[in-house]
């Protein structure tokens, strides 16, 4: 621990004598770390974990300067000899983080799915049968692929390749039907499985109105990058679940500005529409409504 502390003592010297240009640059990328870190964690197990973490943290040095030898000791030994435990308890968070890396635009740059006209189509499909569903109150779950591929969910459901139609769709979650339960996966413009299985909610506090869709909508999203679509059997309420967060209820106009940014526009302004979104209305992972 002496070690620590006299390792930090001369990065606040040098922070505070030496600071140059290369430091600055060097502070702000670890500050930006640290965000992206907090950002991952929030809403999450591993939100309390890294709270736990940081008290630790602050026991160790409270200790050490105290000098409580045999505290100092215990604690400098969990810190020394808990790495892997780390890196098991936040595996979740990790998977996130090197996920988003993988998304990022400099890495993987995904063209436009086709003609103006033939999205506008499929736009058309998609909000006829979430209407017609809403207005009837049948149950749908339906998950856009964005960055992260879904083959892993797709290959749980039973395969289409088919176009995307409000015929078929209404069918496949018409009650009673082979494939109605569970969701229905978009990949390029195309209805590429339905009946999958998606992972429910990590987060803690989620509310007790949400059911296994709405749960379902808010796992898939917090694992990936997909925009989910939801439509409560029993309100008939239409929802959308993106980044862990469910937003509801969706108007048709909203649903319309949602779809038209999945299939037709830039990230950047797609990621404005989403906050826009967020702020009018939305249902955190908390339970919050």
């Amino acid at each position: 621990m002496n070690g620590i502390m006299l390792n930090f003592s001369n990065m606040i010297w040098n922070l505070t004598h030496r600071l140059g240009f290369t430091d600055i640059i060097d502070i702000l990328i670890v500050a930006v770390i640290i965000y992206e870190i907090l950002l991952l964690t929030r809403h999450t197990r591993g939100s309390a974990l890294l709270k736990g973490l940081f008290l630790i943290l602050v026991i160790t040095l409270a200790s050490n300067l105290l000098g409580l030898v045999s505290l100092n000791w215990l604690l400098v030994a969990i810190l020394q000899n808990g790495a892997i435990v780390l890196v098991i308890l936040f595996q979740p968070e990790i998977r996130k983080a090197l996920e988003r890396v993988g998304r990022s635009r400099l890495i993987n740059k995904r063209s436009g799915n086709g003609r103006d006209s033939d999205q506008n189509t499929i736009i058309g499909e998609i909000i006829q049968t979430i209407t017609d569903l809403s207005k009837r109150r049948v149950g749908a779950l339906i998950v856009f692929e964005r960055q992260t591929g879904l083959q892993d969910f797709v290959e749980t459901g039973t395969r289409l390749n088919a176009e995307i139609s409000a015929p078929l769709l209404e069918n496949i979650f018409e009650p009673n039907t082979p494939l109605h339960d569970g969701a229905v996966v978009i990949r390029d413009g195309v209805i590429e499985a339905a009946a999958c299985i998606l992972p429910l909610a990590e987060a803690r506090g989620v509310s007790r109105e949400l059911g296994t869709r709405h749960r379902a909508a808010i796992g898939i999203s917090e694992n990936t990058d997909a925009i989910v679509l939801v439509v409560s059997e029993e309100t008939g309420i239409v929802s959308m679940a993106r980044d862990g967060i469910l937003t509801r209820p969706l108007t048709m106009e909203g649903l319309k500005d949602v779809l038209n940014h999945i299939f037709m526009v830039p990230e950047s302004r797609f990621r404005e529409l989403m906050d826009a979104l967020k702020k009018e209305t939305e249902v955190s992972v908390n339970g919050k409504n």
